[in-house]
């Protein structure tokens, strides 16, 4: 009976979820829309935008940590909803300063810093309220297709703030804030009430006896283990979850580098016209959410060996990252751009699966905030900033043990070995990950007998 109405149940938290994390990017992308209008009409500087920017990537890198600690082991699906409405009401807060402060610069970093902070939670908590509804085979396909939600709400904010600032604001700015809450707010009481965080809520068993699974042993171990010794004993001392860390900080290079650069890599160095170099985003993307519905649902084929599934992704990418390089025509720049999308988005999509099978159900929020912050925080400043100073004809490039890094040529070479050094990480990982998968299958034999 639990089997049959399973798919039903799991649904209706399914569309919190995919719903829910996509609201978060309406009150996160609707910042970069805004850019333009928050110089024109409140007179803030491009230097002043990245100091905002930047308060917000601290507080979202580490602030998962610190809040995932303290939400692990309750209902998350709850908590993403209460984080979608908190972030709505600073959205709010930032449109009224905006409105009614003269300079609203400072206030502007305090409240998009704790915008930041707020949404920090959101991707672990999505992936524990998942994690305790899924079995193992079922897993990869389901977060994978969850991870896309980010990629449609991205479409949607730019086009809602600017909709709702000229429709209803009259082209004030402050509606490019205000009008994204509006629509998210609801949502996120909507997601606080609809569906069940945890299929015991419906006095059902977990996932793994509903369709046969053998439990984990992580999570039979540490029934009654206070969850401080638990974060010690399978976080910090857990040498899987540092080097699936260093992996995500070469996906995340690989990921952010192509995508904070291609347009000006693609115009200024390729000379494609205007249209030529905005649309090869598109590719990228459009590879990105093929990749996200995609891998996920290859590593539950592979028998839920997802370090292995990334490591073929990562490694895969050298070679259309060599093609970007060597591209001449803009139907090789589509095609190369596309393929990077799909390979890369792979592997950081499975790394947040991946890390969450090495610890038990009551450590997932913080065990999925680890790697994400290191991703976040050093993936993204080396592909924005370290990347930025190598390829800037003005500076004198970046020496390293004795060779300097500088021009176009050499931002491609630390995208390779980014993905070199991911792909090393990754195969230790899969090594590590195929003794949990046999761990867990001898302890349920022994448990059965």
């Amino acid at each position: 009976m639990q089997r049959k109405r399973w798919i039903w149940e799991f649904l209706k938290t399914y569309a919190v979820l995919v719903i829910g994390y996509g609201g978060f990017y309406l009150l996160r992308t609707n910042f970069k829309s805004a850019q333009p209008f928050l110089v024109e009409q409140v007179g803030l500087t491009t230097t002043q935008l990245g100091a905002i920017g930047f308060g917000f990537s601290l507080t979202y890198g580490f602030g998962g940590l610190i809040l995932g600690f303290l939400i692990d082991g309750r209902n998350t699906k709850k908590i993403v909803s209460a984080l979608l409405i908190g972030s709505g009401v600073i959205s709010v807060l930032i449109g009224l300063t905006l409105a009614l402060v003269h300079s609203p610069y400072g206030w502007m970093i305090l409240l998009w810093s704790l915008n930041g902070l707020v949404q920090a939670p959101g991707g672990p908590c999505c992936n524990s309220t998942m994690n305790r509804w899924t079995p193992r085979r079922l897993r990869g396909r389901f977060i994978g297709w969850w991870n896309a939600s980010h990629n449609l709400g991205a479409i949607i904010a730019g086009a809602l703030a600017l909709w709702g600032a000229n429709t209803l604001f009259h082209g004030s700015v402050v509606g490019m804030f205000v009008v994204p809450a509006a629509v998210a707010i609801p949502i996120g009481v909507w997601g606080y009430v609809y569906g069940k965080d945890d299929p015991c809520e419906l006095g059902w068993n977990t996932p793994e006896e509903i369709f046969g699974e053998p439990l984990s042993k992580a999570d039979v171990v540490t029934e009654d283990v206070p969850k401080g010794r638990i974060l010690m004993d399978y976080v910090v001392k857990n040498p899987a979850v540092w080097f699936l860390c260093i992996a995500n900080v070469a996906a995340y290079s690989v990921r952010i580098g192509i995508d904070n650069w291609n347009v000006l890599y693609t115009h200024d160095v390729l000379k494609f016209s205007d249209y030529v170099a905005v649309n090869s985003t598109i590719g990228l993307e459009v590879g990105g959410l093929a990749g996200s519905l995609l891998w996920g649902y290859a590593s539950d084929k592979m028998g839920g060996r997802r370090a292995l599934a990334a490591a073929i992704g990562i490694g895969l990418v050298i070679i259309p990252i060599w093609m970007y390089s060597q591209a001449t025509t803009p139907a090789l720049v589509y095609v190369s751009l596309f393929l990077i999308g799909f390979l890369i988005f792979g592997p950081v999509t499975l790394i947040g699966i991946c890390v969450i099978g090495f610890a038990p159900k009551t450590a997932t929020v913080v065990v999925n905030a680890v790697p994400r912050a290191f991703g976040y925080v050093f993936g993204d400043s080396m592909a924005k900033v370290l990347l930025g100073r190598i390829a800037d004809p003005t500076k004198d490039g970046v020496h390293v043990l004795g060779h300097t890094l500088h021009g176009w040529g050499s931002t491609f070479t630390v995208l390779i070995v980014s993905a070199i050094v991911g792909l090393a990480c990754l195969v230790v990982v899969a090594v590590l990950e195929e003794r949990v998968i046999r761990s867990d299958r001898a302890f349920a034999q022994k448990d059965e007998s």
